[in-house]
């Protein structure tokens, strides 16, 4: 399946349907007076959000989405019926632009969540409607109202709670098939991965948590280099980052330093999201050297020592998900303060 995380969709609400006017001439009613109905009203165009559904391919071949129009009014005060309405499904994660100013209409991350973007034009009055005291025949009647019409830019951004980052060949995919049951392209070159790949890993207590492994930074990435900067948006979700090194790299602490220069680069907060340096492949170097290595990470990272870890040979990986565990546990917890610190005003005291 082609991974597709951006499109732009045209929608258009459904048109209202026109009055009428008519008369009723029976031949026993004396006083029958006008009896054109209203028309029905257009149908609107929703978005909402599917977990089925893990990419935005679907718009790639189809870009104009149009609701149905109202029926117009008819005898005897009978109105119209209302258009039906669009509901177009998205994957969850979907943001909903305008794609001329690129305001931010919505953003859809739960499963059935929904979003109004164009709304139906109202129906047509007939002249029934019209009808005083004044004036017994009316023949006035109103046509129905056009429904809106908008030029949408959808966003995909993945609802991952921990992303695995790291330069090309740092072992991102194969940490991600050990860790779950995701299979993703895994070589000995760089930009192996193409797309972000998703696995759920169980924790301790049976619930599922979702990784994300994104495709490798470069230099750059943030400014449009390499692959980096198309899909930097879908660590912007996560909670906790996983930073992987290559232990086996020439110069380490570069590499940790090109992808904490992009992190800083691109902004909305990336830099300060609770990450986990780990130094991957430590198979393939010596112990002698691996301790000194661990040293010199530590020191660029204020102290706190990196993680040890064999993605192929499964060594260290029950210690690393302790860590990220706990550091959702944290997350969650304050996030729980958080919430009951919002505490209701008093009321004024009042003196008698």
């Amino acid at each position: 399946m082609q991974f597709i995380d951006q499109a732009r969709i045209a929608v258009r609400a459904g048109r209202g349907g026109d009055g009428i006017m008519a008369f009723r001439r029976e031949k026993y009613v004396p006083a029958g007076g006008p009896s054109g109905g209203d028309g029905g009203r257009g149908g609107d165009v929703l978005l909402e959000a599917d977990a089925n559904l893990q990419t935005l391919l679907d718009f790639h071949y189809r870009r104009l989405f149009a609701a149905d129009d109202g029926t117009k009014g008819g005898a005897n005060r009978c109105s119209g019926p209302s258009g039906h309405h669009l509901v177009i499904k998205v994957p969850c994660g979907t943001e909903v632009r305008d794609a001329r100013t690129t305001i931010l209409l919505g953003d859809l991350t739960s499963p059935g969540e929904s979003l109004l973007v164009a709304a139906g034009g109202r129906g047509g009055l007939g002249n029934a409607h019209y009808l005083s005291n004044r004036n017994r025949a009316p023949e006035k009647f109103t046509e129905g109202k056009e429904g809106e019409s908008w030029l949408l830019q959808l966003e995909l951004k993945l609802l991952a709670e921990v992303g695995i980052i790291g330069l090309p060949n740092a072992g991102k995919s194969t940490l991600i098939a050990v860790l779950s049951a995701a299979r993703p392209k895994i070589a000995d070159y760089p930009f192996t991965t193409l797309v972000p790949n998703l696995g759920v890993v169980r924790r301790p207590s049976g619930d599922g948590t979702v990784f994300a492994d994104i495709p490798g930074l470069i230099a750059g990435a943030s400014r449009g280099a390499g692959l980096g900067h198309a899909f930097l948006r879908h660590i912007e979700r996560t909670r906790v980052l996983i930073h992987l090194l290559d232990a086996g790299s020439e110069d380490v602490v570069a590499d940790l330093k090109v992808v904490e220069a992009e992190l800083t680069a691109y902004g909305h907060g990336l830099e300060g999201r609770p990450r986990l340096v780990v130094l991957n492949k430590i198979d393939v170097v010596p112990p002698e050297e691996l301790e000194a290595l661990a040293d010199t990470v530590s020191q660029h990272c204020g102290g706190y020592r990196p993680l040890l870890i064999s993605a192929a040979t499964s060594k260290g990986l029950d210690a690393l998900l302790v860590e990220v565990w706990n550091q959702l546990k944290e997350l969650d917890e304050a996030q729980r303060i958080l919430e009951n610190s919002s505490t209701p005003l008093l009321a004024p005291h009042q003196s008698s």
